[in-house]
């Protein structure tokens, strides 16, 4: 057999390399650790990365205050090397041009920062290698596209809250696992913290000063911004909490899986959201009313048109017929857009469902006159019952009937938990408004509850609301319960099966409005040869 001549080997195409950045490259989305419950608190010892290749956290039991403490490890700068980083950072607060900046992407603002301090250390003929320029980078970054020292803070996916009680004192957060613990940051210049206060207000879009010492704003991120500005308003200095919201809202079906209520709970609330019916969540603070709020709108029919009325932006629906809106302060008494301003504008824009925030003013008035007349309403309030509603609408600054009380359906009551030694959050009840007369004497019906020593949920099948549903709609009891423990058993198979995901689950509840019975052939397959 003749030999075959040799080939030369095959040539692909060269792929061409991505275009490296400019800059130290820097990683401000590392992966999520899978960080486990340790009841045993001197057991926890454990580090992970914020912003890549800069900055981990070391969480770990300190036995000296016997104390976890959550500490921030950033790189160290040698005396050369702070020194340096203070004339590149002088410089820039001259030359940067804030024009240049706005509306810039996180890539493009890297890139120009990059330029300005070339052009800065070349200016004070200074010659840096690659690793002591990537230190000084990474606080470049930091001050100037971040905030500051609390910029580790915000990238971390497990922190709830940023607590700064003045200086002198450290600031502390709460984690979602470990829960409160005190950090290695400490503010000891009072000038230096109210300039940061500053700087939260113009990242908010608002303004504060010694006139104005107060600040409620929201961050580009969505997280929610309370702060003092001067030492006659908190004693120890301005201060600053900021409360940080997932960029994805929690899904129904995540909430089951959190146990922070029952399948059958949101059954319940599917139905009355289909029937427009209006209802309010209570709580106390980072109880998970707003968590609450933004599950519940999943279940808001897709063609409904929804108007949201906010002090600072907290709602996140996963829909497109939605029209959000925010109040707005004033600025010497000029320009102030308040609740009650954008709450009586919204029923002329021709609203399906009404969400308010947080009723806590006379904006209330409004929200319950809106009910009376039938726009469906879903809002939030500080209380832990009815008659704690119902005492806050009867005293200032509200001063409303009690009776108003009547034009809602449902109050979910939320509520803090120690579950096996656990902070953790639960629905606690739902209670339906039978009647409220005009002495505030409310007459309820609680068709749900939580047995918090069994961590349980119990429900009954007798519900005030379900019987106003069928008589305004027509709609047979049976039929009505069947529907509920249908969707019940739809929402524990998407938990069995862990459909979590914010999208896929807003477009099985959308498709179920349209074509039911597609979504039970995928799902619930029996259910569809029971019929």
């Amino acid at each position: 057999m003749p030999k075959l001549p040799d080939l030369p080997a095959p040539r692909f195409p060269e792929v061409p390399e991505a275009p490296k950045p400019e800059h130290p490259i820097i990683n401000i989305n590392p992966e999520i650790p899978p960080l486990r419950r340790i009841e045993d608190k001197t057991k926890i010892n454990v580090r992970y990365v914020l912003i890549a290749p800069y900055v981990s956290v070391h969480i770990y039991w300190n036995p000296e205050i016997s104390e976890l403490v959550y500490e921030i490890e950033e790189p160290i700068l040698n005396e050369f090397e702070e020194k340096t980083l203070e004339e590149i950072e002088s410089g820039m607060l001259e030359l940067i041009n804030i024009g240049a900046v706005i509306d810039k992407n996180q890539e493009a603002l890297l890139t120009y920062i990059d330029k300005m301090a070339k052009v800065i250390l070349s200016e004070l003929g200074r010659s840096l290698n690659e690793e002591s320029y990537s230190r000084i980078f990474y606080y470049l970054y930091r001050d100037f596209i971040g905030l500051n020292e609390i910029e580790p803070f915000l990238k971390d996916f497990f922190i709830e809250d940023i607590e700064c009680n003045g200086t002198k004192t450290p600031v502390y957060i709460v984690h979602r696992i470990y829960r409160n613990m005190k950090t290695n940051l400490v503010y000891k210049d009072t000038k230096k913290l109210a300039s940061f206060v500053e700087k939260l207000a113009q990242r908010c879009g608002r303004y504060v000063s010694y006139a104005t010492p107060l600040l409620d704003g929201t961050l580009p991120d969505g997280s929610r911004v309370n702060a003092t500005y001067t030492i006659e308003i908190t004693s120890k200095g301005p201060t600053f909490t900021i409360r940080k919201f997932t960029k994805v809202p929690w899904t129904p079906v995540q909430l089951i899986s959190m146990n922070t209520l029952s399948p059958e709970m949101l059954a319940y609330f599917w139905i009355l959201m289909q029937y427009k019916c209006n209802i309010l969540v209570t709580g106390g603070t980072g109880s998970g009313k707003t968590s609450m709020l933004n599950a519940l709108s999943f279940f808001i029919p897709p063609e409904s048109r929804v108007v949201s009325v906010e002090d600072t932006r907290e709602i996140n629906l996963p829909r497109e017929n939605w029209l959000p809106s925010v109040a707005r302060t004033g600025i010497a008494g000029a320009g102030e857009i308040d609740m009650f301003t954008l709450l009586k504008e919204s029923f002329r824009q021709n609203p399906d469902y009404v969400i308010v925030g947080e009723v806590r003013g006379k904006e209330a008035f409004v929200l319950f006159q809106a009910m009376a007349a039938g726009h469906p309403s879903i809002s939030t309030m500080h209380a832990d019952s009815v008659e704690t509603v119902i005492k806050r609408l009867e005293t200032p600054p509200i001063n409303l009937s009690p009776t108003l009380v009547n034009t809602l359906d449902v109050v979910a009551v939320m509520a803090h938990a120690l579950v096996n030694k656990e902070e953790t959050r639960r629905l606690r009840e739902v209670i339906e408004i039978v009647n409220v007369t005009a002495q505030g004497v409310a007459l309820t019906n609680k068709p749900f509850i939580w047995n918090p020593s069994e961590d349980s949920f119990y429900f009954k099948t007798e519900s005030k609301v379900f019987d106003k549903i069928c008589k305004r709609h027509g709609i047979k009891r049976n039929q009505l319960l069947r529907e509920f423990k249908i969707r019940t058993r739809l929402l524990f198979k998407l938990y069995k099966r862990k459909v979590y995901d914010f999208t896929t689950v807003q477009k099985i509840i959308n498709q179920y409005y349209k074509n039911p019975k597609k979504v039970l052939m995928k799902y619930l397959p029996e259910e569809i040869k029971r019929r």
